[in-house]
């Protein structure tokens, strides 16, 4: 999921996408490519509500995306453990749902966040021990935004 969002570039408008590779890194033909980049902007709309920031624009909501995305159970019958996985492992869409399901079973889901920066909003996971993070990269985004705060107390 986070390897999805990060296909785009904002500050420079690059996308992944646009090139054979980006999109064979997720197994997707041209075809698929506005269904995928609906769904990377949703996901990042969701990254930055687990942060607390606002949508950086309005967007067709994650879960409607995925509530076409059917899931199935599956039962090891060796040693019964369960898991999901998509009912059609083709489409993207179904492998993000199966992700999500799986980020909420581990507890980790609230913790893929978006950089604060609206320059940035690079999706990132929240390694911080209160799950406060703000930034992606303190060195970097998290640096810069220090020093706007500084430079507008300074005056």
């Amino acid at each position: 999921m986070e390897a999805l969002v990060n296909t785009l570039d904002l500050a420079s408008g690059a996308d992944r996408l646009d090139t054979p590779e980006g999109r064979a890194a997720f197994g997707l033909t041209e075809e698929e490519l506005a269904e995928t980049r609906e769904l990377r902007e949703a996901l990042r709309v969701t990254c930055l509500a687990h942060a607390g920031h606002p949508p950086h624009r309005e967007v067709t909501p994650l879960g409607e995306l995925l509530a076409r995305a059917p899931l199935l159970v599956t039962v090891d019958a060796a040693d019964g453990s369960a898991g999901l996985t998509p009912a059609d492992p083709a489409p993207l869409r179904s492998r993000v749902a199966a992700a999500v399901a799986e980020a909420l079973a581990a507890g980790t889901w609230l913790r893929l966040k978006a950089c604060e920066l609206p320059e940035c909003h690079w999706a990132y996971y929240d390694r911080s021990p209160a799950g406060r993070g703000r930034w992606c990269d303190m060195q970097v985004c998290g640096a810069r935004a220090k020093m706007r705060a500084y430079r507008a107390r300074k005056g």
